[in-house]
């Protein structure tokens, strides 16, 4: 078991800054620990399918964007958690980042999104090349760069009207 764990951590870690970004865009703050527990969880269940046919950034992206969607569809039950867990962590994560209030309405904005328009936006965001997001998506490349540029459009647009409604 030490030798698999340690080949898994070693395979996923350069990639943990993306299903942190996957979590955050997917779950409210007081979920996104449990849903990256579940993202980690696909992957380790997933790793002995990946063959090295592909990039191990795409396959890590569809993995945890599917297993995100899945966590998703069961949100109904975590909806009923109390609203003071949620606002003790914004206040918390809020005053140990200056940018905190702001990353946190862009997520909030990203979690508004439709699941490929989010699928889009967290690639984009991992610096994912156009080709590689069409490829995964089987979209053109100007249909992704388009697609990216009125999001990045609609997100600037609802992040300020949300501050603006401070």
């Amino acid at each position: 078991m030490g030798r698999d764990h340690d080949d898994f951590a070693a395979w996923l870690a350069p990639h943990l800054p993306m299903l942190h970004r996957t979590a955050r865009a997917f779950a409210e703050p007081a979920d996104q620990h449990d849903l990256l527990q579940e993202l980690t969880l696909a992957l380790w269940k997933a790793r002995p399918r990946f063959r090295d046919e592909s990039a191990a950034a795409t396959f890590l992206h569809r993995v945890a964007h599917n297993a995100a969607l899945t966590w998703r569809r069961g949100e109904g039950r975590r909806r009923l958690r109390g609203v003071a867990v949620e606002a003790e962590l914004l206040v918390r994560d809020a005053g140990t980042d200056p940018q905190g209030p702001l990353l946190e309405r862009l997520y909030a904005a990203i979690r508004r999104l439709s699941p490929v328009e989010r699928s889009l936006i967290l690639l984009s965001l991992d610096g994912v090349p156009y080709d590689e997001i069409a490829r995964l998506h089987g979209l053109s490349q100007a249909n992704v760069g388009a697609r990216l540029t009125r999001l990045r459009q609609r997100l600037a647009t609802q992040v300020k009207e949300d501050a603006d409604g401070l």
